[in-house]
């Protein structure tokens, strides 16, 4: 019972840090060249899961959902940066507050359209029968979400390392006044890559479904733990990104299983230390 207990809080550990990467991935790629924190990529993760659920919810295939999701979320983002925080270039405190405020109106949209009341998402028919893992029955769909997060960190790797784009991204991660100076496009970059991050955020939104169920308040449950896992693995870092959102499922996970009471004593403490004594995070750079 005990094997049990640990084997199964592991796997669920690190399924729910395969659907933070989801999340993060973008979060932090765009956090890190923007230099401001995206506040509404938490409600860009619960307006995926609604669009995925209504998508489910009229007889449409949960990866067509899936798929909805991603550029339904993504068409908004596009949206948010080119007309609201694009005219706003330079006023970082307008740009947070903005990106905050617009999370408030995505929330009352959600209740409002959706109503207050919890949307269960089902898993799609072929992953509803439980994995046998190691003699314990576990959710086949949670480990499919952990394959799901791992192809998507392979192509953000290719993306990123093997790409003209990812070159230009990661010039304007390290240093954005020498990218712009050797005529690299990085307003262009900034819809791209803050594209990118809403496109995750709602495809993820919509793959947590059948984990989190979509509700009210499912925004605000997952953005501290998105800026978690980049502070953890620091702006701009796509390695970071994906080690922090395994730590903290872990922490998550664990901390709520075993210490209810300390699960955000344990979440945040992590965090802490790393601001203190790596503030640039665990693979980010240190300012030059």
């Amino acid at each position: 019972m005990q094997w049990q207990f640990w084997i199964v809080q592991t796997l669920n550990s690190v399924s729910f840090g395969g659907l933070l990467f989801l999340l993060s991935s973008g979060f932090s790629l765009a956090f890190g060249l923007m230099r401001i924190p995206n506040l509404a990529h938490g409600a860009f993760f619960m307006l995926g899961a609604y669009f995925g659920a209504t998508v489910v919810y009229f007889g449409g295939d949960f990866w067509l959902a899936a798929l909805a999701a991603g550029v339904g979320v993504g068409i908004v983002g596009i949206a948010l940066e080119r007309f609201i925080l694009r005219p706003l270039a330079g006023n970082v405190q307008g740009q947070v507050l903005v990106t905050l405020g617009i999370s408030f109106i995505i929330a009352d949209v959600c209740l409002l359209v959706w109503t207050g009341d919890p949307w269960t998402v089902p898993a799609p028919p072929a992953m509803r029968r439980p994995l046998l893992v190691a003699g314990f029955a576990f959710p086949t769909y949670r480990l499919v979400v952990v394959v799901i997060a791992l192809v998507a960190a392979v192509a953000l790797y290719f993306l990123m390392e093997r790409t003209r784009l990812g070159a230009m991204i990661r010039a304007g991660v390290d240093d954005m006044e020498m990218a712009r100076g050797v005529g690299i496009p990085v307003s262009l970059l900034f819809t791209v890559v803050f594209l990118l991050g809403a496109v995750l955020a709602g495809a993820a939104g919509a793959f947590g479904g059948p984990i989190l169920n979509a509700y009210p308040g499912l925004d605000a449950d997952m953005l501290p733990l998105a800026l978690i896992v980049v502070i953890l693995g620091g702006a701009g870092s796509l390695l970071g990104a994906f080690v922090g959102s395994f730590i903290v499922g872990f922490l998550y996970n664990f901390g709520i299983a075993l210490f209810p009471d300390l699960a955000y004593f344990i979440l945040f403490l992590p965090m802490l230390l790393v601001l203190v004594f790596m503030p640039q995070g665990l693979f980010g750079r240190a300012a030059p």
